[in-house]
């Protein structure tokens, strides 16, 4: 279904079971939300005002509540999480994945955490609290612990009896995971190869050399970069020791993809990525305040320039009237460059080991514009102004702030990086601080020398 099909699909889904919450027709809205899969449900509760989500969440079949959970964002789960008893949270726990249950669990306060830990059995909590030991942003953070291991001696017959005594595959099952007998991982044997060998065929064999394991700290967008890169459906997690651990499914990897694009896009506006469309007015400002702070003091920053030559205006009134010009050609400039340099980052393509080759190549594309541009503009200042000294002035200023662009666009998010601060967040105010000021300075400092 093509995108703007599947959204108008969504929105009448939307207004139909609003309309009937709000005629009091539970009892229809309950068949609704009954054949519905997780993700419809999950994006209903998102797109419903936090009072619509705790009587639509009642009236969702509880046997879905673990697969809807493991779709809603943070912020919109917290809010359900928090109406829910831990025994009936940890009912709910029972049919996720050890890894999505994980993720839940991180989000509750610590009273309710222990609560439903001890509400488990002692195999699931085990599994539980040995998922919750790594880092929530690496492989051992993301992976599930369903695996089918098989020793490197046995045939394929052995296997297959052993798979039809087990009956069922966990899902998303492409693969088994050959070890030894202190569960050290050796290889992966497809399941297309295990039915399609001979019955006497030895698993060892069958081995497959392009799937290699990922290391439980790996971060998980470097795991993204792997899957993309060899296209994997699965791949296996070792520890330091080459112990298998767990696996990690193509359906993981998407959910990493889209959170990053997700705090890509947030982020240049100083938001959470996880932040809830309709969370209350007050939360809302609050976080939208700390953004607008910052950039309110960088802004200071560009009018404590221009203040430095307020005397200039008084004699010019036509550099006001120009003065905006320099600054925000070079602000989309430096935010292309910013936002090319932060997804070569993402994706792995930019690196210290390539980073002064792109900086020069930025550099140079910053000048060309620069000088197009510049050209350009100050012909028609020069015709519309008949002065060609101030179409001279805002030429050079537009060439050195391009210029700067093309430089701060590069080295602004490889030092942010070398400083753990998250390019994306921070990169486009100190972007804009760089071009505001040094456009303006450019500009009147020029202005001062050749037209006073």
């Amino acid at each position: 279904m093509p995108e703007s099909a599947e959204q108008e699909y969504n929105q009448q889904k939307l207004i139909e079971v609003n309309a009937a919450l709000g005629s009091g027709m539970f009892v229809y809205v309950r068949k609704l939300l009954q054949n519905m899969p997780s993700y419809d449900l999950a994006l209903i509760l998102e797109s419903s005002p936090p009072k619509s989500r705790t009587v639509l969440w009642q009236l969702i079949d509880p046997d879905n509540h673990g697969d809807v959970l493991e779709e809603l964002n943070e912020e919109v789960r917290k809010g359900i999480l928090k109406s829910m008893h831990p025994e009936k949270l940890a009912a709910v726990a029972e049919g996720m994945d050890v890894d999505d249950l994980a993720e839940v669990l991180r989000t509750l306060p610590d009273s309710a955490y222990q609560s439903v830990l001890n509400s488990m059995d002692s195999q699931d909590r085990s599994r539980v609290e040995q998922a919750l030991s790594y880092e929530e942003d690496t492989a051992g953070g993301i992976m599930n612990t369903d695996t089918i291991t098989i020793r490197p001696d046995v045939s394929v017959d052995v296997v297959l009896r052993y798979l039809r005594l087990k009956g069922k595959l966990p899902e998303s099952t492409d693969s088994f995971y050959v070890v030894d007998r202190h569960d050290k991982f050796i290889g992966s044997v497809s399941l297309a190869a295990i039915v399609t060998a001979k019955p006497d065929v030895i698993t060892s064999t069958l081995i497959d050399k392009d799937i290699e394991a990922i290391s439980v700290n790996m971060p998980e967008n470097e795991v993204a970069q792997l899957f993309e890169r060899y296209d994997w459906f699965s791949a296996p997690v070792i520890d330091d020791n080459g112990h298998l651990l767990g696996r990690i499914t193509i359906d993981d990897v998407i959910d990493i993809i889209r959170e990053e694009a997700e705090h890509s896009m947030m982020s240049m506006a100083g938001l959470d990525d996880e932040a809830d469309t309709f969370a209350p007015v007050l939360k809302s400002t609050q976080q939208r305040s700390i953004w607008l702070g910052v950039n309110l003091i960088t802004a200071l920053l560009a009018v404590a320039v221009t203040s430095m030559f307020e005397g200039l205006f008084e004699q010019l009134a036509i550099l006001a009237v120009l003065n905006s010009l320099v600054p925000s050609m070079g602000g989309v400039a430096g935010n292309q460059t910013l936002t090319l340099v932060i997804r070569g980052m993402a994706l792995g393509h930019v690196g210290e080991s390539n980073s002064k080759t792109l900086l020069l190549k930025e550099l140079a594309v910053g000048f060309l514009n620069g000088l197009i541009w510049a050209l350009l503009i100050a012909s028609v200042v020069a015709i519309w102004k008949q002065d060609f000294t101030l179409g001279a002035v805002i030429a050079f200023a537009m060439l050195m702030n391009m210029t700067a662009a093309g430089i701060a666009g590069v080295s602004v998010p490889l030092l942010l990086k070398r400083m753990n601060i998250d390019p994306a967040l921070a990169g486009s105010v100190i972007l804009t601080t760089v071009t505001d000021v040094v456009g303006i300075f450019a500009f009147l400092g020029t202005a001062t020398l050749l037209l006073t």
